[in-house]
């Protein structure tokens, strides 16, 4: 998982993250009826939720065209959101995971979370269009984009 321990060597903000029990991720799991793929799961259990507010400012700098991630939500949030988000307009069927500055969030598909997985693709649910597009074929080469900047 080197590619993640990169991204928050790289971006993560100097506060203090705590990583998440896997207890509190299974509790998760199960009330989402999904299983998280294993490298989320390793970046929170093993770092807690990543703040990365240079990122924005990198993009910007770059005039790079990836849609920024600035927070890693909390697991309460992963379930709260996630519904709140479908009420609000957005496609059923996606389990919110991060958030950019400007209410758009990163998702896996909920049928991609079927079985237990190593990496999923990333989606990225855009807040004002209500419309949700592929941006990776995974966690890692999503994080690895923003490593690579």
């Amino acid at each position: 998982m080197n590619s993640i321990d990169l991204f928050v060597k790289n971006w993560s903000s100097k506060n203090s993250m705590v990583p998440i029990n896997s207890h509190d991720i299974e509790e998760l799991e199960s009330k989402l009826n999904a299983f998280l793929p294993d490298s989320y799961k390793y970046l929170i259990s093993t770092y807690g939720l990543v703040h990365t507010p240079n990122v924005l400012t990198k993009i910007c700098d770059l005039n790079s065209d990836i849609s920024e991630v600035q927070d890693f939500l909390s697991l309460e949030d992963v379930s709260s959101l996630s519904k709140l988000y479908e009420m609000s307009g957005m496609p059923k069927g996606h389990i919110l995971f991060a958030s950019d500055c400007k209410g758009n969030m990163f998702c896996f598909k909920l049928t991609d979370c079927v079985s237990k997985q190593i990496d999923l693709p990333v989606w990225f649910f855009n807040h004002d269009l209500c419309t949700v597009k592929k941006v990776s074929n995974s966690f890692i080469g999503w994080l690895e984009e923003f490593n690579e900047l």
